[in-house]
Formats: structure tokens, sequence, C-alpha cells
């Protein structure tokens, strides 16, 4: 027969194991967590057309190894499920599919084409994304309670081309623009800004051509006899690394010479490489975040991602992004404490406010009404086998 005192033993381990198991159960419930390891997963082009941009991947998982030797985040270490896509969005998705139910978030996922496809995958899966490379546009139009998933620190290609634009038209003395662009958003939002840039300056410079190339063409001779037939004396670039140095070899051929501004994405010093002389003299655009090469603190911090991954020596700009990504869900980690859910991740990133990784670049705020958490960029010029700043950063407004 049960004492007094046992029952109350025995009501109190009760109240004990009732208190514990939402500790217990999020261990044990939440896909790609354990108590001490949380899983992240990552799509990106490690071979294909755009296979110099999967330097992301690595500079992510690079960060997060560096992370996980410092101490990890409260307690977990992080695991990094890094796939290849070859830059197509039927691969990526199949990685994704493949990933769900083993990773908690994602990160660092690549590509318009591919981000237009998969878009849906994360909020539908209770996945958070944090910092894809992508036309932010793409989520532009996405329901509130699906937009809640996804958390951007990247530049819209409209507002940045508009930049490029009214820069060259009043200081570069422009005259008539052309674009060569991927014929998906990438190069139509260019193209777009371009046009918007050039309707509001009212007649200061004229439309020249746009001309639009498959994501896996690589002969472009005709591309660039359109470009010249444009008449154009200034030429917006909007294409991968690859594609973007071939089109210079082809207008230098047949002896094209404008003045060449390029989107963000191909800022990398490894353009000296693909493009040769070719690339002295070309202004490309910088993203709001992070720094580029050749400043004190990116310098640092590509030093501890090529200790980590020695791939990426030659591609430390593109790294120095994907890096950016995991230093954004690392602190989203740290806000959303020891109880780790879905939830609380996205609490922790809406508590990011004028976050500037590692001290780069512009600040990143996010909130739970905003998820656009910084849409920046600045000018630079490819000088002597480096890209000098020509102006101070130039902050747009968040879309979302």
């Amino acid at each position: 027969m049960q004492t007094q005192f046992s029952v109350h033993v025995k009501i109190l381990m009760i109240a004990v194991l009732f208190l514990l198991a939402p500790a217990w159960g999020l261990a044990q419930g939440v896909p790609g967590v354990t108590d001490t390891e949380v899983v992240v997963g990552i799509s990106n082009p490690l071979s294909g057309p755009a296979a110099l941009w999967g330097a992301t991947g690595l500079g992510a998982k690079a960060w997060a190894d560096y992370v996980n030797d410092n101490g990890g985040v409260h307690g977990r270490k992080i695991k990094v499920i890094l796939r290849d896509d070859g830059y197509n969005p039927s691969r990526a998705m199949a990685n994704l599919n493949e990933m769900k139910g083993k990773i908690f978030c994602a990160t660092a996922i690549l590509g318009t084409a591919v981000l237009h496809t998969t878009k849906d995958f994360f909020p539908d899966n209770k996945i958070p994304l944090i910092a894809p490379y992508m036309d932010v546009r793409t989520f532009e139009k996405m329901p509130k309670e699906k937009l809640r998933w996804i958390f951007v620190s990247y530049p819209d290609y409209m507002d940045e081309a508009e930049f490029l634009t009214t820069h060259a038209v009043k200081n570069l003395g422009a005259k008539k623009i052309s674009l060569f662009g991927q014929n998906d958003n990438y190069g139509k939002m260019g193209s777009e800004g371009m046009h918007r840039a050039l309707a509001k300056l009212s007649g200061q410079a004229a439309v020249g051509d746009t001309v639009l190339y498959d994501v896996t063409e690589r002969a472009f001779s005709t591309h660039a006899m359109k470009l010249k037939e444009s008449g154009a004396d200034t030429l917006l670039i909007y294409a991968t690394p690859s594609q973007g140095a071939l089109i210079l070899k082809e207008i230098a051929k047949i002896g094209y010479k404008p003045k060449v501004l390029t989107t963000f994405t191909i800022c990398d010093t490894i353009m000296y490489k693909l493009a040769g002389d070719l690339w002295e003299g070309v202004y490309p655009c910088a993203p709001g975040s992070p720094s580029i090469p050749g400043d004190p603190i990116a310098d640092r911090v590509a030093g501890i991602l090529k200790k980590y991954e020695p791939k990426i020596a030659g591609k430390e700009f593109i790294a120095l992004y994907g890096a950016l990504s995991m230093m954004q869900t690392v602190e989203g980690l740290k806000n959303a404490g020891r109880n780790l859910t879905p939830e609380s991740m996205i609490k922790g990133m809406e508590m990011i406010r004028d976050f500037r990784p590692e001290g780069m670049g512009a600040p990143i705020t996010y909130g739970p009404d905003r998820r656009h958490g910084l849409n920046a960029s600045r000018l630079t010029q490819a000088r002597k086998g480096l890209h000098v700043p020509i102006t101070d950063y130039v902050i747009y407004k968040p879309l979302y």
C-alpha cells in the first residue's frame, strides 16, 4: 500500500518530467537538431556554368568549421550538408528534397532560376532560409505567412542597375548604354533598371540594346557584334564570371571598346585571371556586404576561410559572401538560444539589428515586418589587380 510520502514523490517526479519534456522533445523532435549538433543545408553550383560561384558554399562551410573550433553555438556544433546542383533548378530541388528531414535551416542557396523553382520549399517545410543569392524580387509577392521564413541581405538587381546607369551618365560621360545579360530575371532585372534610370535622366543618354544569352552558351561572337552595332559607348554586364570574361574577349576581338560596368556578382579579382588585361579599368559594383578583398577586415576573414578550405584561394570575394550567409545564420542561432525550434530561429533572426558581421560591410537589420535586411551597393574600379572603392555605400529601400 502506497504511503502518502511515496504518492507525493511520484507526483513530484511527474511534474519534473512534464517540465523537462519540451527540452527533451527539442533534441528528438526538431529535424536537424540534437543536443550537440545543428544541421544546415546548402545547394550550390560546384560544377557547371556557374561553378566559380560554388565558392560561396565552400566559404559558408569554412566559417562554420571556424565557429565549431571556437565552441560552436550554445554547445552545438554546426554540421553543413553541401550539395552540388550545377546551377540547375531541378537538381537543386532534388538536393533539397534529399535534405528534408535532415536539416534545421538552409543558407547560401544560389541562383535566380534555382530560387524561383525552390522558393516555396522552405516555408512549406518550415525550414528557415537565410541569406540566399538571387533576384530579390523572387520573394516580393510571396504571401506574408510564407515570407516570414525567408531572410535576404542581397542587393536588388534593378536598383543596382539604376545606380550603375546613373553613375555612368553623370560621372563617366556615357551617352548610350547597352546591356549584356543572362536570359532570366538576373539579366532582365538589370535591363529594367537600366531603362528606369535612363527614363529618369530625361534624354541625357540613349538606350542601346539588351543582348541576352542562355546559361549554357559559350560562343558569343554574334552577341558581341550586336553590342557593337548598338553604337553604345558604355556596357553593363549581368553574367556569370566565365561568361562575363568571354564577352569581354569577344568584343575586344572586333575592336569594340566601351566603358564597362558590371553587377556585383562578378566583383571578384579572379576576373583578372579569367579576362586578363581586359579587366583593368572595368567598374565592378560591390554589394553592401561583405567588404571586398584588400580591405584589412575582409583580408583577415579570407585568411581564416583559406585555413579551413584552401580551394577558395583566388576566389576570396565569392567565399566571403558565402561566409556572410553563415555569419547571419550563426547570429540567428545565438539569438534563438539553447531552446532551438524553427520559431525560435525566426525570432532570433528578427532580433538582428545594425549587424556588421566581423565589422564588414553596411549594417544588416531584420524585424517582424522586415525580411530584406540590406539592399545596398557601392562602385569600385579594377586597378592593378585590386577592386578600389570609388563611391560610398548607397543604401536602397528594402523591398519587403
